[in-house]
C-alpha cells in the first residue's frame, strides 16, 4: 500500500536518507492519507540522533523542541516539522512520563512503543507504507485497537483511555474489546492526569460524529472523569414528557445537536442536577424544580476544576442555566429579555439547546419541535434586524444622564438602568429618552421610599 507524500516532505526524507539515515512520515499523517482525509501536518521520525539531525539541517533553523525525547523541530521550506529519533521507552511511575528513554535504530520497535494501530504505520519517501500491527486492516473494520497489551499501553499513559474515546467518536470506530475492557479497568488512573491535558481529550470526543453511541458504550470512562454524571445514568424521571432516563435522554440531546464545543458541553450537563432536585407530587409524577439552576452550579464547578477558560465557562454555565427559559407563543418580548440575558450569539446557541433537548425527550412530535424552534429563530433575527433594544448599551438612557439627575455612583445606579431596561422589555415604556428619564425619577422616588424604609428597619436596635 502507498500513500501520497507531499513534494516538501520527500525532499527533506531524502536529505536524511542521503545522509545515511532511514527516514519515514510516521502516525496521524499516515492513518489520515489512508482513510482519505487530508492530514494536518507530517511528523518524521529517523534513525538519527538529535545532534545528527541538527548536523543534517545545519542550514535551516531548528529547535530541540524536546530533546529528552529526541525530537527535533525543524524549519523546512518555510515549514515546521518535527523530526523525531526512534526511541524504546520503559517505566512510567507517574503515568504519563517515561522514566527510561533509549534511542534505537529500528522502525519496528519505535513503531512498537505506539498507543494504536492505526497510529503505528509508517511510510517512506516513496510513500511505501510499512504496517507491523495490523493497524490498515484495523482501519477497513473500523476497529480501535492498542498496539501490544492494551493494560501496558494504558499504564505508559492514562491519558490514552479517553483519546481512545476519542478517536472512536471522531472515526465513528469501535474499540476492540480487550483495549474496551483495559480502558474500563484502568479509568481511574485519569485522576492522575492534568486537567488540561483531559480537557483537550474530552472536547475532542464531544464534538466526534458518534460522542453519543461512544458514551453509551464507554460511559463510566466519563463517569470517573465527571462524576456527576453518574448518578443520571438509569435516573428514571416518572414524567409523561419523557420516555428516557436522565442519562439517556443526554445521550439522545447530544445526537440532535450540532459539533459545535459549547453546546456540546451545554447539552452534556443541562440536566445534571436532576437527581439532586427529584421529587414526586400526589399523582407520583416525576419534577425537578429548580433543576436549571442546580445544573448551572454543578456545571460551573466541575468546568473549573477542569480548568476550562472563564469565557467557555460563563457562556456553557449560562447556556445550561437558561435552557428551561420560557418562549410560549413565540412573544417577541420573550426574545428580547433571552437576548437581554446572553447575546447574540449565545442566544443562538440557546435555541439550539433547547431544539435538541425537546428532540431528546422521544415524546413530542419532531415536526412540531422543528416548528417552534424555526419560529423562535426568525423572530430573534427579527428583532436583531429591527434594531430593537434588548441590553444596556441599546437603551435610549444612559448612566451619565442618570448621574446628571443625582443617582449616586454605584450599586443604585446599576440597578436602576436594569429597571429601566426591564419596563422596555416588558413593554412599560417606551425606549424614548423623554419618556425614559421621565419613568426613571418616578422610580427614583420609590426606591428611596425603600431605602429609607431599608435604613430604619435594620438600624433601629431590637426591643
Amino acid at each position: 500500500m502507498r500513500i501520497a507524500i507531499p513534494s516538501d516532505v520527500r525532499r527533506l526524507l531524502c536529505r536524511l536518507e542521503e545522509s545515511g539515515y532511514g527516514a519515514y512520515a510516521v502516525g496521524g499523517c499516515v492513518r489520515d492519507c489512508l482513510l482519505g482525509k487530508e492530514p494536518q501536518d507530517w511528523d518524521i521520525c529517523t534513525s538519527a540522533t538529535p545532534e545528527e539531525i541538527l548536523s543534517c539541517f545545519s542550514d535551516c533553523r531548528s529547535i530541540l523542541t524536546g530533546v529528552q525525547y529526541g525530537t527535533v523541530t525543524v524549519l523546512w521550506e518555510e515549514k515546521p516539522y518535527e523530526i523525531t529519533t526512534f526511541r524504546g521507552e520503559s517505566g512510567y511511575s507517574d503515568s504519563r512520563h517515561p522514566d527510561e528513554i533509549r534511542f534505537l535504530t529500528s522502525l519496528r520497535e519505535d513503531l512498537s512503543r505506539r498507543d494504536f494501530t492505526f497510529n503505528a504505520m509508517a511510510a517512506d519517501k516513496d510513500g511505501q507504507v510499512t504496517d507491523c500491527f495490523g493497524g490498515m486492516e484495523d482501519l477497513k473494520r473500523g476497529l480501535l485497537r492498542c498496539v501490544g497489551q492494551p493494560e501496558r499501553r494504558f499504564a505508559e499513559d492514562a491519558l490514552r483511555i479517553l483519546r481512545a474515546l476519542r478517536f472512536a467518536a471522531k472515526l465513528d470506530f469501535t474499540v476492540e474489546e480487550h483495549t474496551a475492557r483495559a480502558a474500563e479497568e484502568g479509568k481511574e488512573n485519569l485522576l492522575l492526569v492534568s486537567p488540561e491535558r483531559l480537557r483537550k481529550e474530552l472536547d475532542g470526543l464531544l464534538c466526534g460524529e458518534a460522542a453519543a453511541r461512544v458514551l453509551e458504550r464507554h460511559g463510566e470512562i466519563l463517569f470517573a472523569l465527571i462524576p456527576e454524571l453518574a448518578p443520571c445514568k438509569g435516573f428514571l424521571q416518572h414524567n409523561f414528557h419523557h420516555s428516557h432516563d436522565v442519562w439517556q435522554h443526554t445521550l439522545s440531546a447530544l445526537t440532535q445537536s450540532e459539533p459545535v464545543l459549547p453546546l456540546r458541553l451545554a447539552v452534556l450537563l443541562h440536566d445534571i442536577g436532576k437527581p439532586a432536585v427529584f421529587a414526586f407530587d400526589k399523582q407520583l409524577v416525576g419534577h425537578f424544580y429548580g433543576h436549571s439552576i442546580v445544573s448551572a452550579a454543578m456545571t460551573e464547578k466541575l468546568l473549573r476544576r477542569l480548568r476550562y477558560d472563564n469565557e467557555t465557562l460563563r457562556r456553557v454555565t449560562a447556556l445550561v442555566r437558561e435552557h428551561g427559559f420560557p418562549l410560549q407563543d413565540n412573544e417577541e418580548k420573550r426574545i428580547r429579555r433571552l437576548l437581554g440575558k446572553l447575546g447574540e450569539e449565545d442566544a443562538r446557541l440557546l435555541l439550539r439547546l433547547r431544539r435538541a433537548d425537546r428532540l431528546g425527550k422521544g415524546t413530542e412530535c419532531p415536526e412540531t419541535v422543528e416548528e417552534d424552534i424555526s419560529q423562535s429563530e426568525k423572530l430573534l433575527e427579527d428583532v436583531i434586524q429591527r434594531e430593537l433594544c434588548f441590553s444596556l448599551k441599546q437603551l435610549a438612557i444612559k448612566g451619565d444622564d442618570l448621574l446628571a439627575m443625582g443617582v449616586p455612583q454605584g450599586r443604585r445606579l446599576g440597578l436602576l438602568l436594569d429597571r429601566l431596561l426591564s419596563g422596555v422589555l416588558e413593554e412599560a415604556v417606551p425606549n424614548e429618552r423623554a419618556t425614559l428619564v421621565e419613568y426613571a425619577q418616578n422610580l427614583m422616588q420609590n426606591m428611596e421610599a425603600v431605602d429609607n424604609f431599608c435604613d430604619k428597619r435594620y438600624n433601629t436596635p431590637l426591643e
